[in-house]
């Protein structure tokens, strides 16, 4: 059984015992979260949203918080003399897909 939810604004596709990356949560590490906004339930029976399917959740464990690689992002305009260099790192959240309740 899988399913796809909605967090952070992207849209995820999750197993039971997956470890999935998310936009950052504000939840302690081993702490239980539900995502209350499942899109699609599938397995033996399918279920489909309208947005959101009625009654599903999925549960999951925090496992770590972290920053994602550093990208660069360099500005620049020909002949002006402008040039601008900044690092970014995106927060994140790793969680353990526990369960799916459809």
């Amino acid at each position: 059984m899988y399913a796809i939810i909605e967090t952070g604004g992207k849209q995820v596709k999750v197993e039971e015992g997956q470890e999935v990356y998310v936009e950052k949560l504000d939840a302690a590490d081993g702490e239980s979260v539900t995502f209350d906004k499942v899109l699609f339930v599938g397995g033996d029976n399918s279920k489909v949203g309208a947005p959101f399917v009625d009654g599903a959740s999925v549960t999951a464990k925090v496992a770590k918080h972290g920053l994602q690689k550093k990208i660069t992002v360099f500005k620049y305009k020909p002949k002006k003399n402008y040039k601008r260099k900044q690092g970014h790192r995106q927060p994140y959240t790793k969680v353990v897909i526990d369960k799916i309740d459809a």
